[in-house]
């Protein structure tokens, strides 16, 4: 499986949508009754009221799936134009199919799965201004995407320290670059402050940022069994860490900021979670993108096929698995 997504063979995206299916296999089997979805926060729905509830459990699981297989193939569009695994290949399309099927909460519409449509658009603007000469428009626009993120996720808007480290990364330090983040972000919620007002429901714009005083919770409710799935996972981020540090310095300058960058995601997206006082896992698929890179890696560089083989068969075994039982 994984030899054949090394190519850049067309026929890998009928084969990518075989497998979005496959990986759906065991919530198919053990359909859950209904499914209750906010697609956006409250204090968004007050600006935009949508219905809930209003598609059936097998539509929510079809059209989550196929969002997340359009997300892959720009996912994979993006990795390949930027070079970060040294050649074109459909190895990024299938981790991140995979990373976000790893919960069955990553398997219906959520909040985070419209989130990453964000986080791949932000990701590519990253990669871009390395080599700029003026980057203060893409960064007003990033302050405006984490705001936008923010409307449907809050936990997205961890994702504004970000903007500061990338600029840190790739950019010698020019304040107008880092004041335009500020700037950006802070015109979505001028506009939305605004909407409020003439609504006259100020108080509730207020409430917005409450969240944001919230202590970091020290017990949280996680099923261990649930994580389980995890350790093929683990197991192969661990060998691609050693597979990056064997060829870091080996590699272009561009490619080594741009996996510092992802590292630095990785980390935001995992403990935002202290933002949503109900956790909900799925806030986790915000992790996706980094990690998929990381495994993708990790698979494109590996020299024994019976290993890699092996590691990939274990993880989508345990996916099914898990969502059966």
């Amino acid at each position: 499986m994984i030899k054949q997504f090394r190519s850049i063979n067309p026929v890998n995206i009928i084969f990518l949508a075989g497998i979005t299916v496959l990986l759906r296999a065991g919530l198919f089997i053990n359909l859950p009754e209904r499914t209750s979805v906010d697609f956006i926060e409250p204090f968004t729905r007050f600006l935009l009221p949508f219905p809930e509830n209003t598609l059936s459990v097998s539509t929510n699981i079809y059209l989550a799936a196929f969002l997340l297989f359009v997300q892959s193939l720009i996912f994979n569009r993006i990795i390949n134009s930027y070079n970060l695994l040294g050649k074109p290949t459909y190895l990024p399309a299938l981790l991140y199919i995979s990373a976000g099927s790893l919960f069955t909460p990553f398997l219906i519409l959520s909040p985070a799965l419209f989130c990453n449509f964000l986080l791949l658009w932000m990701i590519e603007k990253f990669l871009s201004i390395y080599k700029r000469n003026e980057v203060s428009s893409v960064m007003y626009d990033l302050g405006m995407m984490v705001a936008l993120g923010a409307l449907i996720y809050f936990p997205f808007i961890a994702m504004l320290p970000l903007l500061w480290i990338s600029l840190l990364i790739f950019r010698p330090v020019y304040w107008r670059e880092w004041v335009a983040v500020v700037i950006g972000f802070a015109t979505i919620f001028f506009f939305l402050g605004v909407f409020y007002y003439w609504n006259d429901s100020l108080d509730q714009f207020y409430r917005i940022w409450i969240p944001l005083t919230s202590k970091f919770p020290t017990n949280l409710r996680i099923n261990l069994y649930d994580t389980l799935v995890l350790i093929p996972v683990v197991a192969i981020m661990i060998l691609a860490f050693f597979q990056l540090q064997k060829n870091f310095f080996r590699s272009v300058v561009h490619l080594r900021k741009s996996f510092q960058l992802l590292f630095f995601m990785f980390i935001i997206g995992l403990i935002s979670f202290y933002l949503k006082a109900d956790l909900k896992l799925y806030h986790f698929l915000l992790c996706a993108p980094p990690a998929a890179v990381l495994m993708a890696y990790y698979f494109i560089h590996a020299g024994q096929r019976w290993l890699y083989e092996s590691m990939y068969a274990i993880l989508i075994a345990g996916i099914i698995y898990f969502q059966i039982f």
